[in-house]
C-alpha cells in the first residue's frame, strides 16, 4: 500500500476529446439555428428547363366546370382527362369559396380515378 502522488498529469487525451466535442457542438449549432446546413451549390451551364404550365380547372359557384376556359359537363370533363398522360400532366384547381363541397369532391374523384397525382388548389392569401 505504497501510494505515490502524481508528479505530472497527461492532459493531451483530454484536450483531444474536448476539441472533438467542440467541433460537433459548433457544427450542430449552425444546423439547428438555420434549420439546414448552409452549402454553396455548384454551377453548370446547360439548356434552360421549360417550365410546364398547369392545366386549369375552374369550378364556379353554380357547379359549372371550366377546363382550360372551356365549359364542360362532368362526363365531358372525364373524357377530356382520359386523353391526357397522368405522369406528365399537372392541374391547378380554382374553386369558388361558396361551391358545394360535393362538386369539388366529384372533380377530385375523377382526377384520382384517372391516376393524376400532380394536383394543386389555388387559394388567396389572407392578410392578418
Amino acid at each position: 500500500m505504497d501510494e505515490q502522488p502524481f508528479d505530472t498529469l497527461n492532459v493531451i487525451p483530454f484536450v483531444d476529446i474536448m476539441l472533438v466535442l467542440l467541433t460537433m457542438v459548433l457544427t450542430t449549432a449552425n444546423f439547428i439555428a438555420t434549420g439546414r446546413i448552409s452549402i454553396t451549390l455548384p454551377q453548370a451551364s446547360g439548356p434552360q428547363v421549360e417550365k410546364k404550365q398547369d392545366k386549369t380547372i375552374e369550378l364556379a359557384t353554380d357547379g359549372k366546370i371550366y377546363f382550360e376556359g372551356e365549359l364542360l359537363s362532368l362526363d365531358e370533363f372525364h373524357n377530356r382527362l382520359g386523353a391526357l398522360i397522368p405522369d406528365r400532366t399537372s392541374f391547378l384547381i380554382r374553386a369558388d369559396r361558396n361551391l358545394a363541397f360535393q362538386q369539388f369532391i366529384d372533380v377530385a374523384d375523377i382526377l384520382k380515378r384517372l391516376n393524376f397525382t400532380k394536383v394543386s388548389v389555388q387559394t388567396q392569401n389572407v392578410s392578418r
